[in-house]
């Protein structure tokens, strides 16, 4: 293999010494503790999910049956959060899939992955901005004040007909979705640890709204509406088998707030101990969350009533309790608040690794002198978020940001069976239960491969929905993923693989010692 730009990229791996080596020297500020990181994932994780896609999965898909979209979902994501708790214990770096792919897979498959969980991330957190625009307008409009729906409704637009569902362009701009997205770039670039309390204090908040929710909630739960608990089937993904694993694809990416975990490590104070809690604790506090608040919601409204992007606030504003209405909006909106925060946090993480990897420019891994943060980073993506917010509605976001959180969540159940194949010298503080078999020196775990199953059950009906969109007239969707994968494509051949440390003689020169020493 030879490093000039003529090199085989696509062999370029980084070695473990290698990646140890960037967790001493990514100049970041370690600051984070278990109980920050199980915070920062439930802070992920409880947002756009249960308070915005929740009624857009229950009434265009699986009715009733979102509750097992929930479960199918926590599944494929209880697989691979066992895959990410063994590869950030093992190999605690930020960058989380793109940097475990690149240790694996290569660097063609680290560029890939890297761009997915940017597109991922980046969408994820304009998807929660357009939920938050939803309920600070409802709760506003409690107020007597109402915002002009140009400044609260996007550029691109849904539309519903009899003939099926199709994207047009309008007049409007989410301007309070963009804003939200701006205060949020704003905290973030005044460093982790003000960022961590501002979260952990809006995480609490939340978390008691939604408990509130299920326990008044459940004194208005009319069981006729969980009557069919599966709707029959309308054709395609409308309801029925097909429309339960549509919706599961739909809401998959409601948990891929034990990713922004993994992006944490190198602000982490014991990423090896720490990771693992951080990954799994705020896994399993969420999925019982979730179902718990999906079945009051659709035992309240009849799900049809559900597709708007302030579901919660349609069940509230049912029970006719003002106090409590405003209650839940406020939390839905620090909620979401804190979704946002976080999962920008995760994004900007990512594109700062890459950077320091020579795949983007070295200004995007630049470090604050006061802040100790990647503003620079921060400031593009954030300004990027908030426009795509600004443009863009929640049923293209969705499928988007679910896409990438798929593909990226496969990648990380491949790295655990081939570090595991390669170096299974190395001490793993955590390791994926339910064991394996070695098929001559390549190691299969059931865990990993279970995972990578589920994603695919994830993927498929989602990509099927796309590609029956485009084939009866409407593309906008499949350009919208192709293109942004073109533009990635590009980078990466004309900028990233010339300039990849891996491609300069002098990145052999790196401190050896190994990530188990710094224990």
């Amino acid at each position: 293999m030879t490093n000039g730009n003529g090199a085989a990229t696509r062999s370029r791996r980084k070695t473990v010494e290698q990646v140890s080596h960037d967790v001493r020297s990514s100049g970041l500020k370690r600051a984070l503790g278990p109980i920050h990181l199980v915070m920062l994932g439930i802070g992920a994780i409880i947002g756009a999910g249960i308070y915005v896609l929740t009624g857009h999965a229950a009434a265009d898909f699986a009715g009733p049956a979102v509750l097992l979209s929930f479960i199918f979902a926590g599944l494929a994501c209880t697989f691979t959060g066992l895959c990410y708790a063994e590869l950030s214990s093992t190999l605690p770096v930020s960058g989380s899939a793109y940097t475990y792919s690149y240790a694996t897979l290569g660097e063609t498959a680290a560029w890939t992955t890297g761009w997915l969980m940017v597109l991922e991330l980046g969408v994820a957190v304009a998807l929660v901005a357009v939920g938050f625009s939803g309920y600070v307008v409802s709760f506003l409009r409690d107020f007597g004040i109402v915002i002009p729906p140009e400044l609260t409704t996007s550029f691109i637009n849904l539309t519903t007909a009899a003939e099926g569902a199709t994207f047009s362009a309008g007049h409007g701009f989410n301007l309070v979705a963009a804003l939200g997205v701006c205060l949020t770039t704003f905290i973030l670039l005044h460093g982790v640890s003000e960022s961590a309390r501002v979260n952990a204090v809006i995480v609490i908040i939340k978390i008691a709204v939604l408990i509130g929710f299920v326990i008044i909630g459940m004194w208005w739960i009319e069981p006729d509406n969980w009557v069919p608990f599966i709707p029959e089937n309308e054709g395609g993904f409308a309801y029925g088998w097909p429309g339960v694993f549509r919706a599961a694809s739909v809401i998959f990416f409601a948990y891929i707030g034990f990713e922004t975990v993994a992006t944490a490590a190198s602000e982490a104070k014991n990423p090896q101990r720490d990771l693992p809690i951080g990954i799994l604790g705020s896994l399993v506090i969420c999925t019982i969350i979730y179902i718990a608040v999906a079945g009051v919601l659709t035992g309240v409204v009849p799900f049809r009533q559900l597709g708007v992007p302030d579901p919660i606030a349609v069940a509230v504003n049912a029970m006719n309790l003002p106090w409590f209405s405003t209650l839940v909006k406020i939390g839905a909106i620090a909620g979401l608040a804190s979704v946002m925060l976080s999962t920008t946090y995760g994004q900007s993480r990512v594109f700062h690794t890459m950077s320091r990897d020579g795949l983007l420019p070295p200004v995007f891994s630049t470090v604050h002198p006061r802040y100790q943060t990647p503003y620079a980073g921060t400031l593009l993506l954030g300004a990027l978020i908030a426009l795509t917010a600004g443009l863009l509605p929640i049923n293209i976001l969705a499928d988007l940001v679910s896409l990438g959180t798929a593909m990226a969540f496969g990648i990380v159940c491949l790295s655990v069976m081939w570090l595991r194949s390669a170096h299974p010298e190395l001490e793993r503080p955590f390791r994926v239960p339910l064991g394996g078999i070695w098929v001559g020196r390549v190691w299969i775990g059931l865990v990993p491969v279970l995972g990578i199953i589920f994603c695919l059950v994830m993927v498929v009906p989602l990509v099927g929905d796309i590609y029956g969109k485009a084939r009866s007239g409407d593309p906008l969707p499949a350009i919208l993923l192709l293109g942004y994968l073109a533009i990635g494509a590009a980078i990466y051949l004309f900028y990233g693989r010339r300039h990849s440390r891996l491609a300069q003689p002098q990145t052999g020169a790196v401190d050896t010692t190994l990530v188990t020493e710094e224990r």
